[in-house]
């Protein structure tokens, strides 16, 4: 490290770096509006609300992104806010109102985590702007200068977020889904000209793509986990994409015959040509002349609809496997111009896969919420839990008239976690943290004693070290520094003495214990059992599926072209829940240390999962099961389907039985009860390769359906960690989960 006339050059760590640019924005913004109003205007009301509207939106509260998205989030706040702090401003006037108020009011803004990272990162700020309001005095009179103070701290915050200090640009999921059509691409390119195979490099270059759009790798800030028709777009492109080019990677031999080639090279350039069209839609450029989609579904309905007739098994299976490569490329297509459109794209959405493409904002925001509105949802789960803790922290600060009360609810709610361990250790670090703050602050006030000069001066300074270290070093130091923050501002709302340190230890000391009670009695052990028995759940309902589709396809009959196969919704909604436990369950170490040394406290893009389990690999499962099924029972217009002869319809359903028991079998691994076996199974037996048997007279259904249940079981490989230990051979019609 070299410096101007060999003086070292220091270079804090990124996690420092980020916190001190977003302290100097909350440090302005906070300290412009409290000493505006208390100096400039006298009021001492109004200060305190400048001061906390723009600590608690960017101190306490955790919303991802740049400064400047945090500032468009934080300007639409501002009418919430207002609302919330009038709410709690007429609710104060007895202590059952205010506590049944904190208890609806905490309820809801809790559970509007359902709506995505911001929602859930604005939640804890949002509560503070009804506690702050809802102790007395109660004074209606002075809510204009609530409101106003409030209102100028916010604006301050939108400005100093916007302007001050910008944070480094992230990549955009568009963008990320983009570069992973890009490697799609290149991959369809080079199928389709000798020597017909994917390179190392370009297969790699692919894994790359694939695995930056995996959540766990993308900044919290740009996963599209919303519920609109845009955010469901584009998470669902993502997901096709990654789907293509695991199935591009990982493609059949070609040996075809010159006329068989042909048609197949056909459909392998349109999909590399929706694949660069897609790319472009992302980026927001205009396709190229032409439709690509458009030729992509006529090749794909041409390839679907041609004779079957003394094709070999070998043809058939490779005949699946490029119709599974036209649908997944299909799909991100019709994903991509929806994420990009929204309801105006979604003209050649099916209305399965793409049910939400054609709903108004209100639907999906109502679907959503029912959808989570259940004791196994851990968004209801957490919303119970902080709304009961905080209903008590202010019945119990009402009833015992504790001094500056609202610091026990503001302990209760931000040490409350989501599991009783975590609550635990929290609680000991804060405490700790806290009695040092209060020391300090006990020695301070007696030593300065009522020159508020000393107190103005030392607080901005203060508030930049405490949020900057704060993030960084965790709860303890957070709690300490804190304390002699909010020491320093009230002492400069009104004359005070040491014993403001031992009111806050006392504050404190029982906000946490009210958060530890709750966290013990209330789901003590958070997402971590949720998320296995919801991942258990999804097995057996993906097993269920399973069974069902290879029968239906022994069986034949009537196909028509319903919104889904049949126990489609019911595995649609385990997935959503599966996938929130997920969620939560990524959340949770995080919310015990903040962030890790040398960590920015805005990445959570570090997954915390057990040694050896793929959590996601689980959940792209489901998501293979389901788009499975629609492929072999949903066409595309009603169609009679003759039931398969003795020996392929015996072989498909012996395939499907077994692939829905090893389903069981990995489900009872993942959520495993008292009388589990310990013993695992091999989940392909070495004596056991129904998957290459050729029945005489198996039609192309047959081989569409063991390539997808072949598929699955190297899901259930990934999921078991035995993918690594025993990759497919070069022949297989494994689609790699990368």
């Amino acid at each position: 490290m070299g410096g101007t006339g060999g003086v070292p050059r220091v270079r804090l760590p990124a996690a420092y770096r980020a916190a001190a640019r977003r302290s100097v924005r909350v440090t302005v913004a906070a300290g412009a509006g409290f000493y505006l109003f208390l100096y400039g205007f006298g009021s001492a009301e109004g200060a305190t609300y400048a001061l906390f509207a723009a600590v608690s939106l960017a101190g306490l509260s955790h919303i991802p992104g740049t400064g400047r998205q945090r500032a468009a989030v934080v300007a639409r706040l501002l009418p919430i806010c207002l609302v919330l702090i009038t709410v709690g401003t007429y609710l104060s006037v007895q202590t059952w109102s205010a506590t049944v108020g904190m208890l609806v009011v905490g309820f809801a803004l809790a559970f509007s985590a359902v709506g995505g990272p911001r929602p859930a990162g604005a939640a804890p700020g949002l509560q503070l702007m009804y506690i702050l309001p809802s102790f007395p005095p109660y004074d209606p009179g002075s809510l204009g200068v609530r409101l106003a103070g409030a209102s100028v701290g916010i604006v301050f915050l939108v400005l100093a977020e916007t302007f001050l200090l910008p944070d480094p640009p992230t990549v955009p999921y568009r963008e990320l889904a983009a570069r992973a059509a890009d490697s799609a691409r290149r991959c369809a390119e080079e199928l389709t000209g000798p020597p017909y195979a994917v390179t190392a490099r370009t297969a790699q270059e692919a894994q790359a793509a694939s695995s930056a759009l995996r959540s766990s790798q993308v900044p919290e800030a740009e996963r599209p986990a919303g519920p609109s028709v845009r955010d469901r777009g584009l998470a669902h492109t993502g997901l096709a994409t990654r789907t293509l080019l695991a199935r591009l990677t990982a493609p059949p031999q070609w040996n075809p015959g010159p006329a068989e080639s042909e048609v197949w090279l056909v459909v392998l350039r349109a999909v590399r040509d929706t694949a660069r069209e897609t790319a472009d839609r992302l980026r927001g450029r205009a396709p190229a002349a032409g439709n690509a989609h458009a030729e992509l579904l006529r090749a794909r309905t041409s390839l679907a609809a041609g004779p079957e007739a003394d094709a070999t098994p070998a043809a058939l299976r490779r005949h699946a496997a490029v119709l599974e490569l036209a649908d997944a490329a299909l799909a991100m297509s019709t994903a991509a111009a929806i994420a990009v459109g929204g309801r105006a794209g979604a003209a050649q959405a099916a209305p399965g896969r793409f049910w939400y493409a054609r709903k108004r904002a209100p639907q999906l925001w109502w679907w959503r919420m029912v959808g989570h509105a259940g004791a196994r949802s851990v968004f209801f789960q957490n919303a119970v839990r902080v709304s009961l803790a905080l209903a008590a922290a202010r019945l119990i600060a009402g009833v015992d008239t504790l001094p500056h009360g609202f610091w026990v609810l503001l302990a209760t709610l931000t040490l409350t976690r989501t599991t009783v361990r975590e609550t635990r250790s929290t609680v000991r670090v804060a405490l700790t943290g806290t009695l040092v703050g209060a020391l300090i602050v006990a020695g301070l006030l007696t030593l300065v004693g009522t020159n508020i000069a000393v107190y103005a001066a030392v607080l901005p300074p203060l508030m930049l070290i405490t949020f900057t270290l704060g993030p960084v070093k965790g709860i303890g130091w957070a709690q300490a520094m804190f304390t002699l923050v909010v020491a320093l501002a009230f002492a400069q709302l009104a004359p005070t003495t040491w014993q403001l340190a031992e009111f806050r230890l006392l504050d404190v000391l029982t906000g946490s214990a009210i958060g530890a009670v709750f966290g013990l009695l209330a789901w003590p052990r958070g997402a971590h059992d949720e998320l296995r028995r919801s991942m258990a759940v999804l097995l057996r309902g993906a097993a269920e599926n399973v069974v069902a589709t290879s029968a239906q396809v022994a069986a034949g009959g009537v196909r028509a072209p319903v919104k889904a196969a049949p126990g489609h919704h019911s595995l649609q909604h385990s997935l959503v829940m599966a996938e929130s436990a997920y969620a939560q369950f990524q959340s949770e170490p995080k919310s015990l240390t903040a962030a890790r040394p040398g960590q920015d406290p805005q990445d959570s893009t570090g997954p915390h999962e057990p040694a050896g389990q793929d959590w996601q690999a689980t959940l792209m499962a489901a998501h293979h099961t389901l788009w499975g099924a629609d492929r072999l029972l949903v066409p595309a217009e009603r169609i009679v389907v003759p039931p398969l002869e003795l020996e392929p319809s015996a072989s498909v359903s012996r395939l499907g039985d077994r692939v829905a028991g090893r389903m069981l079998l990995v489900s009872a691994r993942l959520d495993p009860g008292g009388d589990t076996p310990q013993a695992p199974v091999p989940l392909r037996d070495p004596d056991f390769d129904g998957f290459a048997v050729e029945p005489p007279g198996a039609p192309r259904v047959y081989y569409a359906a063991v390539s997808w249940l072949d598929a699955l079981m190297t899901d259930l490989e990934r999921i078991t960690g035995e993918a690594a230990a025993a990759p497919p051979g070069p022949s297989s019609l494994r689609g790699r989960l990368i």
